[in-house]
């Protein structure tokens, strides 16, 4: 379908985009895919070509601009291109809200510069091994102590926990206040006590690296606390609808690349005498994943420009995050059931992408945890 929330700006910078992960990326899919992690040239490059950190003000390093539909354009060319790992959506949807927003201005001089040119990773610790993303089932503290606050916990499931520099981590400032005792803490990769556990041996999205993250008497200066002592829960929840927005990008683009190359698998692969598509079981299929991929976009588009308007609801961005999620998850499992046993061989592509999607329905809450918020906004 005809789309008309983009305007010629960003088709521009969808090109500039397409060629930075043709070119940088996707020569390296399979070293990445073995090495379990991406180099930080891709990042640096990346921070070359303008793709990192627009949202940052100017005299930080970035243009300035805060506009979502950067943000979609440059998903959507990351699963155009075939490319693999690299968490330019994290470095841009996730964590520079909080960066930009909540930090002070020595703060932002510190860090932005890095954050924009990618010699800053950057990576948020909030699920625990006892409590997931339950934020109010936090263990890790921060404890006060003159000029410092002193951390100790264990993070887990932390999406690139092995490459990044800085680590936005969610701790217990007040242990007896629940939620509402949860404050923001950046740790400088350098920092002694701070380490890196296991990398995580996961089913997808393989050169993704997800790593554990160790904290013992970790000092850290007062002054990278981000936002306000004892408000980090309200930060959290303030940014999760952009995060989840970000994630239905993710699965809208992921499912338009699978059906993309199953209908050219499908106009190809012969069995009994005449193409696969051309049997009217698989040519309804296809007509079906096209019809849902339209409906997808439709959506997201109006939640992108929702966001862009700050008029998107947390219950709409959760509403987003689950339907697009199960239906990429539905549409994948198609795609792969069309390629027949070649789908089920790691070199073919879609194999790949089935096992990267599975984590969609999981990550930035689970579709059971999405449906529920929507339904106590219902009153029910």
């Amino acid at each position: 379908m005809r789309r008309t929330i983009f305007t010629e700006e960003h088709e521009l910078f969808r090109r500039s985009a397409r060629t930075y992960f043709e070119k940088e990326c996707v020569p390296f899919v399979d070293e990445w895919e073995a090495d379990g992690k991406v180099s930080r040239e891709a990042w640096l490059k990346a921070g070359e070509q303008g793709l990192l950190g627009w949202e940052v003000p100017e005299e930080y390093g970035g243009s300035g601009v805060g506009d979502f539909r950067f943000n979609a354009i440059l998903t959507e060319e990351y699963w155009a291109s075939g490319a693999v790992g690299i968490g330019l959506g994290l470095q841009n949807d996730v964590m520079a809200p909080y960066l930009i927003t909540l930090t002070t201005p020595e703060q932002r001089r510190r860090w932005l510069p890095g954050f924009c040119s990618g010699e800053i990773i950057t990576a948020i610790a909030i699920s625990e091994p006892g409590a997931g993303s339950d934020v109010r089932g936090l263990r890790t503290t921060a404890r006060r102590d003159g000029d410092h606050y002193v951390l100790n916990g264990t993070k887990t499931f932390i999406s690139s926990g092995l490459l990044a520099d800085l680590v936005m981590v969610a701790c217990k400032t007040d242990p007896s206040a629940g939620h509402r005792g949860i404050s923001l803490i950046a740790v400088e990769a350098e920092t002694p006590g701070f380490s890196r556990g296991r990398k995580l041996d996961k089913i997808g999205q393989r050169s993704a690296d997800t790593a554990e993250l160790i904290f013992d008497d970790v000092r850290v200066p007062a002054e990278n606390l981000i936002g306000e002592e004892n408000k980090g829960f309200y930060h959290l929840m303030r940014n999760l609808p952009k995060e989840r927005l970000g994630i239905a990008v993710h699965a809208v683009a992921s499912a338009q690349r699978a059906y993309e190359i199953t209908l050219a698998y499908a106009g190809d692969r012969e069995a009994f005498g005449q193409p696969i598509g051309k049997f009217q079981v698989n040519r309804h299929a296809l007509a079906e994943m096209r019809t849902k991929i339209d409906v997808m976009r439709t959506y997201l588009d109006q939640c992108v420009l929702a966001a862009n308007a700050g008029e998107l609801t947390a219950e709409e961005a959760a509403g987003a995050k689950w339907w697009t999620t199960e239906t990429q998850w539905e549409i994948l499992d198609r795609c792969l059931q069309l390629h027949g046993g070649y789908g089920y061989v790691n070199e073919y592509e879609i194999a790949r992408l089935w096992r990267d999607a599975r984590v969609q329905r999981l990550y930035g809450g689970t579709t059971e945890i999405m449906k529920d918020l929507i339904g106590r906004s219902l009153g029910m």
